[in-house]
């Protein structure tokens, strides 16, 4: 024999690991000449007599040979996949997947991705291309059958493309994440990405950037207000600052929404699970919205008359499909039916209806305007009636407290002004609604402690609008009923407004330039179909496997003795 062969046995010392030695060709012949001798003589005596021989016990073990001078020895882990040399010379890691945790070497199967691999969330025709254009190696398809076969043998169901493919379920979110925006992975939980790594910045990019924008633009509604109201004329305020302001909501959306469309282009299935996440689908309709919000303070000098229908239809024409598919699964009762997805968050699927009234009244279409606040107001009941009873057949809603809450002074606001709008009068059921309003506001103001205690996020910008629309609508009660008590609190409430709005401003540019944690890894987006915790139990599987290793030797043995006592009777 010419090549040179490897046996392999199992180490004494550490049982985790394979000798591999070399097999010397003499040695060998001689081992199977020693074989085959005594099968020559078991089948020559067995023709003798003419009779089956009996089953003898082999109890000889095998004894790896002694490795040779010339020879080389390495051991191979059986759980991990580490080749450790012979001489000593440390450890040498192979290429393994990497998840967001770590169970050994069982939760090998969960992901196939190497370090900074980030493509199980891009778009798959962008990969199609890509591995087109890519040379096939042999090795990759041996590690892609390799995981596949691994797959099978552990019978995880949360393989690449299952787990990223398929829509999450909405409980699942509740399950895996936490915190008051579900943006945070629980502990026993395991991702998809790693969480030690800094991932590419379209996938840190979250829908909920444009809460930046639903701030900025409200407060460029309430400085029009204050420039142009009867109430607050006495303040003498500039038009300028309704200008410079606008300009900037304007180039913060413009920004926001590249940004957003180069994720949809490059990372498709990270925006199909934003959708599908319980509070971040409803800021899908923050885009429409921040544009209503723009056209409503359009500064004079850039339009002086009213707004052409034709704008209303580009930016309500969106949203309301996005409604329909959100409200008919509120509706029909199914895994995604109101009582289960129902969070603060929901106000936004609302309020938009109530800017969408006061941007059609301002066009002239009051029929409009009308249908849009019926249907806003109608929700708007649903929804508060359900968040506030917190049904039993609902999802548990996160106990930390946070200005999230200010979310339910939205709504009763922006109904408030729409209907002052469409009919130019502040009668009684705007009244009613502004009161509304102003209770919640002031039952959030006398808890400090929501708003104290947790870290910034880009999500608290969002909860800024609804104080803007509740200073405005103050502004609106103000030019009705004016009164030093009025015009007082609409001064305070707006004084709130922009102060709280100028320290995010501030807070955003220090994260985003100064300290550069703006955007942390998104985990949220990353959270697996089904919890793989659950289905990891390897020392219950090697307790069981033993278990019936035994039980199947204990049968084998039964049977033979009972065979070997028929022989001894024959």
């Amino acid at each position: 024999m010419d090549k040179k062969q490897t046996s392999l046995s199992i180490s004494h010392a550490n049982p985790n690991f394979v000798d591999i030695h070399e097999v010397v060709p003499e040695e060998e012949e001689k081992e199977e000449e020693e074989h085959a001798r005594p099968t020559m003589m078991t089948s020559a005596l067995a023709d003798a007599v003419g009779k089956r021989p009996k089953k003898h016990n082999n109890n000889n073990r095998l004894r790896p040979p002694p490795p040779q001078a010339g020879g080389f020895g390495r051991q191979m882990s059986l759980e991990t996949g580490l080749s450790r040399d012979s001489k000593g010379k440390g450890i040498e890691r192979m290429a393994l997947p990497r998840s967001g945790r770590s169970f050994g070497g069982f939760d090998s199967t969960i992901i196939e991705g190497k370090k900074a691999d980030f493509s199980i969330f891009r778009t798959k025709s962008t990969l199609s291309k890509q591995n087109s254009l890519l040379p096939l190696k042999k090795d990759h398809r041996d590690h892609h059958h390799q995981m596949d076969q691994s797959q099978k043998t552990y019978g995880s169901s949360e393989g690449m493309d299952e787990s990223v493919n398929k829509s999450v379920p909405v409980g699942r979110y509740f399950a895996a994440l936490r915190g008051p925006e579900l943006d945070q992975v629980k502990d026993y939980e395991d991702i998809l990405l790693p969480k030690d790594e800094k991932w590419p910045f379209l996938l840190r990019f979250p829908i909920g950037c444009y809460g930046i924008c639903l701030g900025l633009s409200s407060q460029a509604v309430l400085w029009r207000a204050l420039a142009t109201s009867p109430a607050t004329k006495f303040l003498h305020i500039s038009p300028f600052i309704n200008l410079a302001i606008w300009l900037l909501a304007t180039a913060a959306l413009c920004s926001v929404t590249v940004a957003y469309i180069l994720k949809c282009i490059f990372y498709f299935e990270a925006v199909r699970r934003e959708y599908f996440h319980p509070v971040r689908v409803n800021f899908f309709f923050a885009p429409w919205v921040v544009c209503m919000f723009l056209a409503i303070s359009v500064p004079p000098r850039f339009m002086s008359g009213p707004l052409h229908p034709a704008v209303w239809c580009a930016f309500m024409g969106p949203y309301f499909l996005l409604e329909l598919k959100i409200y008919g699964q509120w509706l029909s009762g199914g895994k995604r039916r109101l009582c289960k997805v129902v969070n603060p968050s929901s106000h936004l699927s609302v309020v938009g209806n109530f800017v969408g009234a006061i941007l059609a009244a301002k066009c002239g279409w009051m029929e409009a305007a009308k249908f849009l606040w019926s249907v806003g107001f109608a929700h708007y009941l649903v929804v508060f009636v359900t968040l506030y009873q917190r049904l039993p057949t609902s999802e548990a809603l996160p106990k930390e407290l946070h200005p999230v809450y200010s979310m339910f002074i939205a709504a009763p606001s922006a109904a408030s002004i729409a209907w002052q709008t469409i009919y130019d009068d502040f009668d009684g059921l705007s009244r009613t609604c502004f009161f509304i309003a102003l209770f919640l506001y002031i039952s959030l103001v006398v808890r400090i402690n929501f708003f104290t205690g947790f870290r910034f996020s880009v999500a608290w910008w969002s909860y800024t609008f609804p104080m803007t629309t509740a200073s405005v609508a103050t502004i609106k009660y103000a030019e009705h009923v004016p009164t030093v008590v009025s015009k007082g609190l609409a001064l305070t409430l707006s004084f709130m407004s922009s102060t709280m709005v100028s320290l995010l401003f501030v807070s955003t540019l220090l994260h985003a330039f100064v300290w550069k944690t703006l955007f942390p890894n998104d985990l949220a987006i990353a959270i697996t179909k089904k919890r793989l915790i659950k289905d990891r139990r390897p020392f219950k599987k090697a307790y069981d496997l033993k278990r019936w290793t035994k039980q199947a030797l204990t049968k084998h043995n039964n049977n033979k003795d009972d065979f070997d006592a028929q022989d001894e009777a024959f």
